[in-house]
Formats: structure tokens, C-alpha cells, sequence
């Protein structure tokens, strides 16, 4: 752990323990205490302790990264008791607001010290203890989803077949260290909506920097759960926008009319932090500090081939000799479904043709099958009439960048601290990622650029980046169409499924690790 994360985690620390710290004056001098030991930080805490009978080791506790914090509540509650607070509600004021309801017990008349045998007398009522139960599992629960691992389900065949449909998996978000939330104000266990009625679910009172504790950088192929960097702006309708057809997709669509978007969309259209931007996950082919590029469908980084992961699929034309494919036989054999389908006519290969998708594994397979009469793979090129198709990708730069999803850059993959040269040709590239993820004043004019009102003509990146795409290669909405991940948007890292469905379990895939 850095300087900087452990002294943001004593920062807390030490607000939790001095907020209620004017009421605590007056609760202490009802309690014979000398009023002044309420505004020494931590020792109220362990005078706390003492006067509410509790073993000395909860003090010690409260030091404890992350869950010291509930530890301080915890003992701020208790404290409460010994003044005969032992309702919910007096509870919930002690959490919410103590720097008022400290106050208030502190200075009225009414309210006395009355003891740590208070405490030890109270029974609470049966209703009570499975109210505090609850409350505690959801405490826990959302600890837990926060800061250490998370279930997800699939929802797209865009890790087909590394990941399906409905397989169900735990992301740990340890694995490249724990990050702490840009938004702390949010009701447990919802992501950023509450489901049903389409309204956000935390707030944005506090806003807290980016910051991850025991930080470690994300591994070449590795399957990564992370926050849509082109979610920061949603036009809200789930079933025409959303993050299938962004905001940013929407107005190139509309010729780059800005305005039509908000005069057509205005009402729907929301922003979110970092934190709450929707789900994705894929495979990371680079890092930062990385080159790729792809050549009619081969990945390459730093000049050599990538490793292809077993899982990884792409789009095949198969010609039969004449007969028609056998689906059922080809489900039941290799599970292919959704993804094969009769073309009328493949460019140089005639009838016969099928569209599919197929592992290295099931393309070294499917060559020597007797019906079949060859396999070409599908791959979009760029001519002088433009894409044959799959031309609509990052960073949608015709003069520089004349890319398609098979043949893309090659592309610098940017690294904290590194240093590149601005020039006109990388504008493009680069622009959203100093301009928006790293929080400056951009622009070029007339081939000269301008970084936050001075000339420059270079810049250093202040955050590392990585670039993610789905190992189905053809059917992903991955970072060819949207570009860089930055490392603030990393929530964690895929590692085991522990459910899969089907129609029914898909027992074979259970507790299967991620690779």
C-alpha cells in the first residue's frame, strides 16, 4: 500500500472519530469524564470503549483497512447504548447523523449516563434481532460486492466461447487491487439503478478521487470486468440506446449534429461517474505500454502474434460440396446454434455457403470434414471505396487511421508516464483520452495544439490504459469501436463461473475457472 492510499484510509479514519466529537463533549461530561478527551483523536474512541463496557480489542479494531470503519460505528453505537438508546431509529440517527444526534443526548436535560449495565440488561425483542440480522447481511453483503468479489451473469455471446449465455461468475476485484469508490453514497447491492423504477441509486453529495489500494496492473489476456468508458454520457433507454447504441455512436450517426441528439433525446440524456457506468467484460489483447495491431483478423502485439486464448471465435464463409448442413448434428457435436446461417452468395465462393463462427480448434476440425468443400475467414479490408465493412471503429479517423475490425493500426497502447509527440496524425488517437479520462483543456488548430491554454507539443499520460476485446471476434462491442480503457475504469477480474444455464445447469461449466 502507497503513502497516498494509506493516508486516505487514516483520513476516514480520523473523520469518523472526530464528527461526533462536540456532542461527545457533553455525553463524556455526563458520564464524568473530562469533556476535553472528546476531541482527542482515537483516545475518545478508547474512552468510548471503557464506558461502554466493550473488550479493549474493539479498539484495536478500528485499524483495520476498510472494515475499521464499521468497527467505529459499531462502537459509536454501543456507546449510545449506555444513554438508553436502543431503538432502530436512534441507532440509524447515531450512524447517519452523529454530529447532530451526539449533540443532542450531550445537552439536553432529560438524557443521562446510565451505565454499561444498561447495555448488558436490554433484551431486544425477537422482531428486533431479525431486523438487525437483515440489516447486518446487507451490510456485509455490500462490503463484500464493493471491495472484494462480485457475481455477474453474461448477458451477450461476446466471449463466446470462453464465456455463454447465462454462465454466472465471481469477478474479484483484488486481483489488480481494491478500488475504492468515486461514489460511497449508494444503496447496497444496486449498481446504478433501482430496478423497476428507473431511478439512480446513490448520489452525488460526495465525490471521492481515483484511488486503489495494493495496486497491481492488469496481465495480457486476462478476462476484465470494467466500466464502459464511453457510458460516462447515456441517452437512458435501455432498448434503442444505452450502452448498445451510445451517445457518442448517436451523433455520428447523425452526421455529428450534436444538437439534433439533444433536441430529439435531451430529456433521457444522464451522465455518470466512473463507478456506476455499466458493465463490460472482455479480454485484455494489450496493456499499457503495448503496440498492436491486426492483420486480416491476427492480432499482433510488439510485432508478434498474440497468444490466442482456446475460447476465441471468428466469423468463417463454409461452401459445402452441395448438400445442406445438418444443424441438429452440428449443435449436438459442437454446440454451434446462433451462430451459423445460409448466405445466398460469399464474395469468390459461390452457393452453398454458410456463415459461422469457429474456434482455432473447430477450424482445424471442420477443413478435414468430407462435406466440406472449403473455409474462408471473413475478413474487412480498406480500399479506395472505403471499408468493406467493419469500417465504423475508433477513432473514426478516415485521413489517418483508414482501419477496419481486421486490419487495425498499429496503435500505442498508452502507459502512466510515458511520453508521446502530438502530432496531427495521432490527434485522433489520443484526443478523449487526454481530453476527457485525464481531465484537460485540448484542442489543435491549425496543426498546432493547445493543452490547457498553452502551446505543447508533447504529453505525458498520467493514468495506464489497456485494450479489450471479445473473443468472439466478429459479434463484440469491444475497444476497437470505443478505444482505450483507462485503469480508473478496472473493476476486477473474472475468475471462476458457478453457475451456467441453459434451459437447464450446464453441469460441465460449473465451478470452471476463467483462463
Amino acid at each position: 500500500m502507497s503513502l497516498n492510499e494509506f493516508l486516505w484510509i487514516f483520513y476516514i479514519n480520523l473523520f469518523l472519530v472526530l464528527l461526533p466529537a462536540i456532542g461527545l463533549y457533553g455525553m463524556f461530561k455526563k458520564a464524568g469524564v473530562e469533556g476535553w478527551k472528546a476531541f482527542v483523536p482515537f483516545y475518545n474512541v478508547w474512552i468510548m470503549v471503557e464506558l461502554a463496557g466493550m473488550k479493549r480489542y474493539w479498539f484495536y479494531l478500528q485499524f483495520i483497512p476498510i472494515v475499521g470503519w464499521f468497527i467505529t460505528i459499531a462502537i459509536l453505537i454501543d456507546f449510545v447504548k449506555t444513554f438508553g438508546k436502543f431503538s432502530f431509529w436512534e441507532h440509524a440517527l447515531t450512524v447517519l447523523v452523529p454530529i447532530l444526534y451526539f449533540s443532542y443526548i450531550g445537552y439536553n436535560s432529560i438524557d443521562k449516563y446510565l451505565g454499561a449495565e444498561s447495555v448488558h440488561k436490554h433484551k431486544k425483542s425477537t422482531i428486533r434481532e431479525w431486523v438487525d440480522a437483515a440489516i447486518f447481511a446487507i451490510v456485509a453483503a455490500g462490503l463484500i460486492r464493493m471491495f472484494v468479489f462480485e457475481a455477474y451473469v453474461i448477458p451477450t455471446p461476446s466471449m463466446e466461447r470462453s464465456l455463454l449465455v447465462n454462465d454466472f461468475l465471481f469477478v474479484s476485484k483484488t486481483a489488480y487491487g481494491t478500488r475504492v469508490p468515486n461514489t460511497p453514497l449508494a444503496f447496497p447491492l444496486v449498481h446504478h439503478t433501482f430496478p423497476g423504477i428507473k431511478t439512480k441509486s446513490y448520489l452525488e453529495w460526495i465525490k471521492l478521487p481515483y484511488r486503489r489500494w495494493f495496486a497491481k496492473p492488469v496481465k495480457r489476456n486476462d478476462v476484465v470486468v470494467f466500466n464502459l468508458p464511453v457510458g460516462d454520457t447515456v441517452i437512458n433507454d435501455e432498448v434503442n440506446f444505452g450502452s448498445k447504441v451510445t451517445y457518442y455512436d448517436a451523433i455520428q450517426m447523425a452526421g455529428g449534429d450534436r444538437n439534433r441528439i439533444w433536441n430529439d433525446y435531451g430529456d433521457i440524456i444522464i451522465t455518470r461517474p466512473v463507478d456506476k457506468r455499466e458493465n463490460f467484460i472482455k479480454r485484455a489483447v494489450a496493456v499499457a505500454g503495448d503496440t498492436l495491431e491486426i492483420k486480416n483478423g491476427v492480432v499482433y502485439i510488439n510485432g508478434k502474434v498474440n497468444d490466442i486464448p482456446k475460447g476465441v471465435q471468428t466469423n468463417y464463409y463454409l461452401r459445402t460440396k452441395g448438400q445442406p448442413l445438418d444443424y441438429t448434428m452440428l449443435e449436438e457435436e459442437y454446440g454451434i446454434r446462433e451462430s451459423l446461417r445460409e448466405v445466398s452468395q460469399a464474395p469468390g465462393l459461390g452457393n452453398n455457403v454458410y456463415e459461422i463462427f469457429l474456434t482455432q480448434e473447430q477450424l482445424d476440425i471442420f477443413r478435414k470434414l468430407p462435406y466440406v468443400d472449403s473455409i474462408a475467414p471473413f475478413v474487412s479490408t480498406y480500399s479506395a471505396n472505403g471499408p468493406t465493412m467493419g469500417g465504423d471503429v475508433f477513432p473514426n479517423d478516415t485521413a489517418y487511421c483508414k482501419w477496419t475490425l481486421d486490419n487495425f493500426g498499429p496503435l500505442y497502447i498508452p502507459k502512466k508516464g510515458a511520453t508521446v509527440q502530438l502530432t496531427p496524425e495521432i490527434y485522433s488517437r489520443y484526443e478523449r483520452v487526454i481530453r476527457t479520462y485525464e481531465h484537460n483543456d485540448f484542442e489543435m488548430k491549425d496543426g498546432k495544439f493547445i493543452l490547457n491554454g498553452q502551446p505543447a507539443t508533447s504529453y505525458t499520460f498520467k493514468m495506464s490504459y489497456y485494450w479489450l476485446m471479445g473473443d468472439n471476434r466478429h459479434n463484440s462491442l469491444d475497444s476497437r469501436y470505443w478505444g482505450f480503457v483507462p485503469e480508473d475504469h478496472v473493476v476486477g477480474k473474472a475468475s471462476l463461473i458457478f453457475f451456467s444455464w441453459d434451459g437447464g445447469p450446464r453441469w460441465k461449466r460449473i465451478f470452471r475457472s476463467i483462463k
